[in-house]
């Protein structure tokens, strides 16, 4: 049997995430997780412990009729151990409200990974917005230098 990459199986955790958001599947969804880990959704929602995830995430769905959870692009680096990663993947979302409303999320999500006897499991990810809002992106972007220096991002520099 041939071994996978660290890059093409952290690629299909991250794609066995979004499969699972958009099929509603929480024990599909539970199962990216290391039991220790820890999600931060930013607004003060940040949870550690896989019960508290899994909390906050069916918490969350109740909000959606429906979601579509696109992964766009992404990479990793591996540490030297070979045991631990991180990661930043952008994702775009097309939701349904539970009242109906209709927007779109586009994001990244800044990961760290560490590799168990199951294969690589989230060990953080920390949700990173760049717009939330209607489909005619008439609202705020929150990755211009204004707002990106307001959230402290380093490396600004245009």
């Amino acid at each position: 049997m041939i071994e996978e990459s660290p890059y093409a199986e952290i690629s299909m955790l991250v794609h066995k995430y979004a499969d699972a958001v958009v099929h509603r599947n929480g024990t599909q969804w539970s199962s990216t997780w290391h039991k220790d880990a820890v999600w931060d959704l930013g607004g003060g929602r940040l949870v550690e412990g896989i019960d508290a995830i899994k909390d906050l995430w069916y918490t969350a769905m109740k909000g959606f009729q429906a979601t579509i959870q696109t992964v766009l692009n992404g990479g990793i680096e591996v540490d030297q151990s070979g045991l631990v990663a991180s990661g930043r993947w952008y994702i775009q979302e097309q939701v349904v409200r539970s009242n109906g409303d209709r927007g779109i999320l586009l994001a990244h999500y800044d990961d760290e990974y560490v590799k168990t006897e199951d294969g690589w499991k989230f060990s953080r990810r920390f949700l990173q917005p760049h717009y939330a809002g209607p489909h005619d992106l008439s609202e705020d972007f929150q990755c211009s230098a204004e707002k990106l220096r307001e959230r402290n991002i380093e490396g600004v520099d245009v």
